[in-house]
């Protein structure tokens, strides 16, 4: 989240004028992130998040706010997109598509515990079952395309070595995904940035998995790589944390059994999901957008996981030794 473009207090009342959600009581820019410019919103009784998209368009957006409909409604914790008086998820503010969802309880966990871990990964499985017959398609927008896209463009601001590497990983992930067996994962759609920051806590339960706007239908397994690669490691150096690791991958594997299949493709779905990261953040560090409110994050963090994924001589897995 971040503030790209600044709105008024007329700009958001005459947005809500075509909702009925009530007068407009407060409102507060939210910092945090590096996509959207996001408001708080507080409006005749209820509270609310306004985001106005500054990358994604009309096209795009229905998947993302129709899949945080089809899962609120299944009774996962995830904000419930607002209807305008058309009956339409999607407003346009300053020549912008935008939307408003529920605001959700909660804050972030900087430093989950095990049983923090296992009840991400529960619900992550939750997520992906009830989300098997959401009838939207969308490919990961931010897949291997995009990383060979972008890739090139970073190329005078890299270190030969390291642009060499970053190639290289490209080039693997490309290879495998021809693979037929790439076919057979289980798949289906994805939060795709299930991140401690993304998850809002109200106590030892979760009040809401937000920023659905990476979304798209890609492996289950890749959408569990995300996660773990975050929750379950050592910031500073990408290892993992034996007791957090196991924990969410165990409760996972507890809703939705792991296959031998994702099994043997599973140190390559972690490789993918911290090059996902590591070129992305490096993205938004040399191609950097102005902001009114807007904190870059460190791409060497995922360079440091991804080397450590390959490094790895242990991987975390249902019934593994600690």
């Amino acid at each position: 989240m971040a503030v790209f473009t600044a709105l008024t207090r007329d700009d958001i009342a005459g947005l809500l004028a075509h909702y009925a959600l009530g007068e407009l009581r407060a409102f507060e820019g939210i910092g945090p992130g590096i996509e959207n410019t996001n408001y708080f919103v507080d409006a005749g009784d209820g509270r609310y998040v306004l985001t106005l998209f500054e990358r994604l368009g009309f096209r795009e957006l229905p998947f993302y706010l129709e899949l945080m409909r089809h899962l609120a409604r299944r009774g996962l914790p995830v904000p419930q997109p607002q209807e305008n008086r058309a009956g339409q998820l999607l407003s346009e503010l300053k020549g912008k598509p935008c939307a408003i969802v529920t605001r959700v309880n909660g804050r972030s966990r900087e430093q989950p515990d095990a049983a923090h871990c296992a009840t991400i990964g529960a619900l992550l499985a939750r997520m992906h079952l009830e989300a098997a017959d959401f009838p939207l398609f969308q490919p990961n927008l931010r897949g291997l395309g995009w990383w060979k896209q972008v890739l090139p463009q970073l190329e005078a601001d890299l270190p030969d070595e390291t642009y060499r590497f970053l190639a290289e990983e490209v080039f693997f992930h490309d290879a495998f995904q021809r693979r037929p067996e790439a076919e057979r994962l289980p798949h289906g759609p994805v939060h795709a940035d299930m991140f401690r920051d993304n998850v809002l806590w109200d106590g030892d339960a979760v009040g809401g998995v937000i920023d659905f706007y990476f979304a798209g239908c890609t492996w289950w397994l890749f959408d569990l790589a995300v996660t773990m690669n975050d929750w379950c490691v050592t910031v500073d150096d990408g290892r993992w944390d034996r007791a957090r690791a196991l924990a969410l991958i165990d409760a996972y594997h507890a809703v939705r059994p792991l296959t031998d299949l994702e099994r043997e493709h599973w140190r390559t779905m972690l490789r993918a999901a911290a090059l996902r990261f590591w070129i992305s953040r490096l993205y938004d560090l040399h191609r950097p957008r102005d902001a009114h409110m807007l904190t870059p994050h460190d791409p060497r963090r995922f360079e440091r996981t991804l080397r450590q994924r390959i490094a790895d001589d242990w991987l975390p897995w249902p019934g593994s030794a600690r």
